[in-house]
């Protein structure tokens, strides 16, 4: 009998179990293996739609921020603002989502809070700046939620998103300008 080397896995069959042990890792991340409550009680659909609301909520108070520290700009924000609560409605479980109407509180020009806690800028353009940064930020965080979203609350997201980023734009063209 001749000895024979014993035969080594090939490359593929190394890169392939090197990949599953790392998305095995991935999976268990740093938990203690047992699954949260809220993982378990709230599907994932419903708690994408949450978030989603309640990030569309955030908006709109950032819009009404905006529109009472800055009376001269609410006409240009009320149809970007009526469409982020018709967001928030059409990502919404129940019946009950914002007001589609901004809330009057008698705008004095004065900073008021915006919806992160600091105050909405002093001059309108950066104002706009800060909004259109706003709707941006959500659009891209709504676009990396897609991959994680089922079916037809992807294609919601996917619009609400794009819609978003054309609230962006808008925020921060010049209106009435001619090319």
């Amino acid at each position: 009998m001749s000895w024979t080397p014993p035969s080594r896995p090939s490359r593929r069959t190394v890169l392939a179990g090197a990949a599953g042990a790392a998305g095995a890792a991935l999976l268990t991340g740093c938990s203690d293996g047992r699954a949260s409550d809220t993982d378990v009680t709230i599907p994932l659909e419903r708690r994408m739609r949450e978030t989603a609301v309640r990030d569309s909520t955030r908006l709109l108070e950032r819009y009404d921020a905006t529109a009472t520290a800055h009376p001269a700009l609410a006409a240009r924000l009320a149809p970007l603002r009526a469409a982020v609560a018709a967001h928030a409605a059409a990502l919404s479980l129940t019946s009950a989502a914002p007001s589609p109407s901004p809330s009057r509180s008698g705008g004095t020009g004065a900073a008021a809070p915006a919806a992160s806690g600091g105050p909405v800028p002093p001059k309108p353009e950066e104002a706009l700046t800060e909004l259109a940064d706003a709707e941006r930020g959500l659009s891209e965080s709504r676009t990396i939620d897609l991959a994680g979203a089922p079916g037809e609350l992807a294609r919601l997201l996917a619009s609400v998103a794009a819609c978003g980023a054309v609230h962006a734009y808008l925020l921060t063209s010049n209106p009435g300008a001619t090319s």
